[in-house]
């Protein structure tokens, strides 16, 4: 009888630490912070550069909070967790643990207790904080991409920084296509003034060839090949479908005489433009 009962603790032991590896496994950074709550200054006792080198030691990449961040870490902060030295309460013993939470503050992993009884504050620290780090050494962390994670940073990016970006661009396109509708009523107006030449002809036929994109299906293959200042996208025939011109976006492109953009989302390039005052949107695919 007691056999089981010691049983039942065990096996629950070792369910719990896999699943906190599978947990952390799913995520590729750890961010330390320059100061810790129950300390009076940055880096003090050097507790946070002595943080970052052990979660190294372990196998985590550990970045320093406020540095400058690994370009996916800056484009999906949700890759990384953030970490934080917590001092229990001890009349004998200096008792350290380390929480870690996702992007959300959701608490991912806590730590067992890590003890010192020393009495000098940098000694018994810094042990407390080796022994903490004694628990992660079981975990034999490794990184394993979760789509989950890496589809919600993407979603976060879209929604922030790269979206106030795009929509800033879509404005400028807008009034660009108005400024060229005015300019097709004002040349048609005299047209219809005075004779038209050939020449004038050839003006406003030039103008009148704004239109809306031409949206090829999902399964046609565009190649972009490269031009000056941009790419020609051109199909199988091969024929041109789109010109696109470089912007100073990562990865955004306006689309040469049709008042449009074309960028990418995710791992597609989606295509943007009015029609009328109705704003479209459509999957293209594209190869570079």
């Amino acid at each position: 009888m007691k056999a089981k009962f010691l049983i039942i603790p065990i096996a629950f032991f070792i369910v719990t630490s896999l699943f906190s590896q599978t947990s952390l496994n799913n995520y590729k950074y750890v961010i330390v912070p320059k100061k810790f709550d129950f300390l009076k200054a940055q880096d003090q006792y050097q507790l946070n550069s002595l943080t970052k080198f052990l979660f190294e030691k372990y196998g985590f990449e550990a970045v320093m909070e406020g540095d400058d961040y690994p370009e996916d870490l800056v484009l999906n902060r949700c890759l990384g967790l953030k970490s934080n030295v917590i001092k229990d309460s001890g009349l004998f013993k200096t008792k350290l643990n380390i929480e870690l939470k996702d992007c959300n503050d959701k608490v991912i992993y806590v730590s067992e207790v890590g003890e010192s009884r020393e009495k000098e504050y940098k000694t018994a620290y810094n042990l407390a904080l080796r022994d903490v780090f004694e628990s992660f050494a079981s975990l034999n962390y490794k990184y394993e991409p979760s789509e989950k994670i890496v589809s919600s940073g993407i979603k976060t990016i879209a929604k922030s920084e790269v979206s106030e970006e795009i929509q800033q661009l879509k404005q400028e396109i807008q009034q660009l296509k108005n400024e060229k509708e005015a300019t097709v009523v004002e040349v048609e107006k005299t047209a219809v003034e005075k004779p038209v030449l050939k020449s004038e002809v050839l003006v406003v036929d030039e103008v009148e060839t704004i239109k809306e994109p031409i949206i090829e299906g999902t399964s046609n293959i565009l190649y972009a090949q490269e031009i000056e200042n941009g790419f020609q996208l051109v199909d199988s025939s091969p024929k041109v479908v789109y010109i696109i011109k470089k912007t100073n976006l990562k990865d955004v492109f306006l689309i040469q005489n049709n008042g449009g953009i074309i960028y990418k989302k995710q791992d597609s390039w989606v295509i943007e433009y009015y029609s009328g005052n109705t704003l479209q949107q459509d999957e293209l695919n594209v190869k570079f």
